[in-house]
């Protein structure tokens, strides 16, 4: 049975998130959580790396998109993709849906990952990825650059690659249910 958690570990905004003080976020004013998520310790959230504007111009980009009742666990890392385009590099918008569970270890740089993804511990999402809704990745899968994975799939390998479809009841299977339901598994 793991130890306890210290009861001032975790940080509760307004909204119901709540966020690990042994978390990395970096650029937390380009970083926008839905609600009722929950980020565990030694997560890294990258959201210094935004888009670069020209001077005079709004600033207000956002570069990751967090849903409601999501789950990032330990050691994974969100950074947003980026690219060099007309000899310049920049960053571009990460978008996450809603009940998205990203597993331990996961490096995520994907474009955009839909509602009711499963992402197992150990996968790495490569840059401008496109995960649609309710999709299973299985653990240790390396999903490639500019991949795009269509909804109710299971995902497994290296490269990874589409292995079986998921049933219409899926979402439910990969719903995380609310924020209590997680914290038993950190507690």
């Amino acid at each position: 049975m793991p130890p306890k958690q210290t009861k001032g570990e975790y940080i509760e905004t307004d909204t119901g998130n709540k966020v690990s003080r042994k978390s990395v976020i970096l650029g937390s004013q380009n970083i926008i959580l839905g609600g009722k998520t929950i980020i565990q310790a030694d997560c890294t959230i990258r959201g210094d790396l935004r888009r670069t504007v020209a001077p005079g111009q709004n600033s207000g980009n956002v570069a990751i998109a967090v849903g409601r009742y999501c789950f990032l666990s330990r050691s994974s890392v969100l950074r947003p993709p980026g690219r060099t385009h007309q000899k310049t590099f920049s960053y571009y918008p990460m978008k996450i849906g809603d009940h998205v569970f990203v597993g331990e270890g996961c490096v995520v740089e994907a474009a955009l990952i839909g509602s009711y993804v499963h992402i197992a511990k150990d996968c790495v999402i490569g840059k401008f990825a496109i995960i649609k809704d309710c999709v299973k990745i299985e653990e240790g899968t390396v999903i490639a650059p500019n991949t795009v994975i269509p909804s109710f799939s299971l995902v497994s390998g290296r490269p990874g690659v589409v292995i079986d479809e998921l049933p219409e009841t899926a979402q439910e299977g990969l719903e995380c249910r609310s924020p209590n339901h997680l914290m038993r598994s950190i507690r």
